[in-house]
C-alpha cells in the first residue's frame, strides 16, 4: 500500500468560492473536490445512477430517494414497510434500474417482510416508475430472510437476466450447500422473474453459484466478468469473479483453499477468490472504474469497507486489475480519515466523479449518515441560484455568530431544521423569503446540518460552528 502522505498527497485545504468550505484530494494528480451531497439519510444501501442522471438511493428503512446529483434535492419516491429496517441488517437492500429505461421505467427492489422472523421472507420485487412514484409493485421471487447474512445486491447482466445474491441467514452455511435451498447463492432470473434455460443448474433452478456466505457487492467488469465481495466470518473477507455452476466454498471453506479445505476444493471445483482480507474488513458495494477523469482509477474496482464489527478499517479501496481483469495487481486505500463505514459506491459516467454512501462510524450504520461526492477539478463549476435549479447557498462557513441562509423560489413556503450530528433538532423555523438569517451564537461549536423542505422535495447543507 503506497504512503498515504506521501503519495495520496490528500490536501485538507479549505478554499472559498460562494462562501462555502471544500476540501480537496490528490488521487496522483488529479484534484477531487469533496461535497456533502446528502446529509441526514438513514443508512443509505443502495446508490447508483441512474439513466435519467439521478442518483438513485435505497435506504434500509425502507425508502427509495431520487436526487439531484446537481444539487443534492432528493425525493422520496416509495416508502416500504419492510421488516428489520431499524435493526442491525434486515431491511430495503439492493436496487438495479431496467435497462432498456427509454421503454421499460421499472425498477427492481429486494426487501425483507414480515411481521416476525418465523415467518419472514426476503422479496425481489419489480415496481413501475410513473415520472413521480414507484407503482405497481409485482413480486417475482421470495427468499427466507433472517436478521443477518440477507445478501442482496442486484446486476442485471449484457444478456438482460438479473442477478441476485442471498446470504445464509446466519445459519453456518446450511443452506449455502444446498442446492435445492436459495440461500447462500448467487441467483439469475429473467427479468420477468422466470428462470433462464440456460441456467448452470437446469431450467428449474434459479441457482447460478453456490457456497457464499454474505455477498453484498456485485460489479460488471472488462469482457463482462462479474465480480462480488462477500463477507467472511472472522477470517477472510472476499474479492471473487463469479462464473456459472460454480462453488464457491462456505462454509468447508473460507478464502483460498489451504490445509484440511484442499479435498473439498478438489472434490467441488470450489473457485478461489482473487483476493482475500484477514481479519475481516467488511467487503461491500463495488463499481467497475474506466473514466478519464481520474487516470489512476482505471481498469479498476473500487471497493467500499465498512470495517467490521470493530472498525479500524473503513476505506475505499482500489483494486488494480490485469489487462484481462482476472487478477488484482494491487490495492491502494483511500479516506480511511474519515472513520465512516462507507456501504456503498456510484459513478457518473458524464464526469467520472464518485458518490460514497457513509453509514456513520458504527455498526450497524448510525449517523451522521452522509452521500459524499468527491468531483474531479477539471469537471467542477459553481453556478448561482437561478430560477427553476433548487439549491441553497450557506455563509460563511465555518459561522461564528449567524449564517445567512440564500434559498431559491422553489423553497419559499416551506420549513427547515437544523440537526446536530447526534441527531437532535436544535432549531427549526420557517422559509418565508430567499435570505434568511440564523442565529447560531447560542449554539455548542462543532458540525451541523440544515434540511430544507417544501412539499415533497428536500435538501441538505452541512456546516460547521467555530
Amino acid at each position: 500500500m503506497k504512503n498515504m502522505q506521501a503519495f495520496f498527497g490528500i490536501l485538507l485545504l479549505l478554499l472559498s468560492f460562494n462562501s462555502s468550505a471544500q476540501t480537496q484530494w490528490d488521487i496522483e494528480g488529479t484534484i477531487l473536490n469533496e461535497y456533502d451531497l446528502v446529509t441526514g439519510v438513514s443508512i443509505p444501501w443502495e446508490i447508483l445512477w441512474g439513466p435519467d442522471d439521478m442518483i438513485w438511493c435505497t435506504t434500509r428503512p425502507g425508502d427509495v430517494l431520487r436526487i439531484n446529483p446537481e444539487t443534492g434535492s432528493y425525493n422520496t419516491i416509495l416508502e416500504l414497510n419492510v421488516f428489520g429496517g431499524n435493526g442491525a441488517e434486515p431491511g430495503l437492500l439492493g436496487m438495479v434500474l431496467h435497462p432498456d429505461w427509454d421503454n421499460t421505467q421499472k425498477v427492481y427492489l429486494v426487501y425483507c417482510h414480515g411481521s416476525s422472523w418465523s415467518n419472514a421472507e426476503e422479496r425481489l420485487s419489480v415496481f413501475d416508475w410513473n415520472g413521480t412514484s414507484l407503482v405497481n409493485e409485482e413480486v417475482l421471487l421470495t427468499v427466507d430472510a433472517g436478521g443477518i447474512h440477507n445478501g442482496s445486491r442486484l446486476l442485471i447482466l449484457p444478456d438482460n437476466t438479473l442477478l441476485m445474491t442471498t446470504g445464509d441467514i446466519g445459519d453456518g452455511g446450511d443452506s449455502s450447500q444446498d442446492l435445492d435451498h436459495l440461500n447462500g447463492k448467487t441467483l439469475r432470473l429473467n427479468l420477468d422473474g422466470s428462470i433462464p434455460a440456460d441456467n448452470p443448474f437446469g431450467p428449474n433452478s434459479y441457482v447460478y453459484s453456490w457456497g457464499h456466505r454474505n455477498s453484498q457487492g456485485l460489479c460488471l467488469g472488462p469482457g463482462g466478468i462479474i465480480y462480488s465481495s462477500e463477507h467472511g466470518q472472522s477470517n477472510w473477507d472476499e474479492f471473487n469473479i463469479i462464473e456459472a455452476g460454480r462453488n464457491y466454498g462456505w462454509p468447508e471453506v473460507e478464502g483460498p483453499c489451504n490445509g484440511n479445505e484442499q479435498w473439498f476444493c478438489d472434490e467441488y471445483n470450489v473457485k478461489e477468490p482473487l483476493r482475500a482480507w484477514a481479519p475481516c474488513i467488511a467487503v461491500n458495494g463495488i463499481e467497475y472504474y474506466n473514466h478519464q477523469a481520474i487516470p489512476a482509477w482505471n481498469n479498476c474496482v473500487l471497493l467500499s469497507v465498512l470495517g467490521g464489527l470493530g472498525g479500524q478499517y473503513e476505506r475505499l479501496s482500489i483494486l488494480h486489475l490485469s489487462e484481462d481483469g482476472q487478477e488484482v495487481v494491487s490495492e491502494d486505500q483511500y479516506f480511511s480519515e474519515f472513520n465512516q463505514r462507507i456501504r456503498d459506491i456510484a459513478v457518473n459516467p458524464n464526469t467520472g466523479a464518485i458518490y460514497l454512501a457513509f453509514n456513520g462510524p458504527q455498526y450497524p450504520g448510525y449517523g451522521p449518515n452522509i452521500i459524499k461526492e468527491f468531483r474531479p477539478d477539471d469537471y467542477d463549476s459553481v453556478d448561482d441560484i437561478c430560477e427553476g435549479h433548487i439549491d441553497v447557498k450557506l455563509y460563511p462557513v465555518p459561522a461564528k455568530d449567524n449564517l445567512n441562509i440564500d434559498v431559491s423560489d422553489e423553497l419559499i413556503g416551506g420549513s427547515y431544521i437544523v440537526v446536530d450530528y447526534h441527531g437532535k433538532t436544535v432549531i427549526e423555523g420557517s422559509v418565508n423569503n430567499s435570505t434568511h438569517r440564523l442565529d447560531v451564537n447560542n449554539l455548542a461549536r462543532g458540525s451541523y446540518y440544515i434540511l430544507l423542505q417544501n412539499k415533497d422535495t428536500k435538501i441538505t447543507r452541512t456546516f460547521t460552528l467555530n
